[in-house]
């Protein structure tokens, strides 16, 4: 292999790892963060596209209100994911599907809850560590270092938005939605309140994300600062 042929592959990598991570985005957007030429940004995209790594989707209304066609957003496939730490997924499906048909719905259940354990046992060490991060920038941290690619996004008035740019179960979190729900259920009880999930990669969606309401003294500080 050539040496021009293999920068070109470690180039769009690099690509498709930054749309991980950040989430769907413009060409535009990936050049920027890349350092890279809109050309050749382009260029990669429309070998990842041949490749069925990723799928162009026309943005959300509300994103764009300049004149003119709005940019196209590029997003991984699941076939694009599957280069990212998605490692035995056949094999953990094929467990819970034993373990649904010997114990049940409850112990499938059961099973998800002990697994999203890691985020009520690490929420108070990392929050200690990192004093200066807020409870949604904790949990960020938290789903980062299990593989999700987690940041936070505020959401004006409302409170903040959890979003997971990879999701290292999502082809087994597909079949068994109850991982999804247990991390749901376990990212509200350490924040003792509601939260609600909106999308999940599992499901189709670019990126997993959580609304994380404020509290009423976080609402308060918001409106005042």
């Amino acid at each position: 292999m050539e040496f021009a042929e293999v920068h070109d592959q470690t180039t769009r990598q690099r690509v498709a790892r930054s749309i991980l991570v950040n989430g769907p985005s413009t060409a535009a957007a990936l050049a920027e963060r890349l350092d890279l030429t809109p050309a050749a940004v382009r260029r990669h995209l429309d070998q990842l596209l041949e490749d069925g790594a990723v799928e162009a989707r026309e943005p959300r209304s509300q994103a764009h209100r300049g004149r003119g066609r709005p940019a196209k957003v590029f997003a991984l496939t699941e076939f694009g994911r599957d280069g990212f730490d998605q490692q035995y997924d056949d094999l953990a499906a094929q467990a819970l599907r034993f373990l649904a048909e010997t114990g049940g719905e409850e112990a499938v259940r059961e099973f998800a809850a002990r697994r999203a354990a890691f985020i009520g046992e690490r929420f108070e060490s990392v929050r200690a560590e990192h004093p200066e991060l807020g409870a949604a920038e904790v949990l960020a941290r938290i789903f980062s270092d299990e593989g999700y690619a987690a940041s936070v996004r505020d959401l004006p008035v409302v409170g903040e938005q959890l979003c997971q740019q990879h999701c290292p179960v999502a082809h087994v979190a597909h079949e068994f939605p109850q991982l999804c729900e247990a991390e749901t259920e376990a990212i509200s009880k350490v924040l003792g309140r509601h939260v609600q999930r909106l999308a999940t990669i599992a499901h189709g969606d670019g990126v997993c994300t959580t609304c994380i309401p404020s509290t009423p003294i976080e609402k308060k500080e918001r409106v005042s600062s």
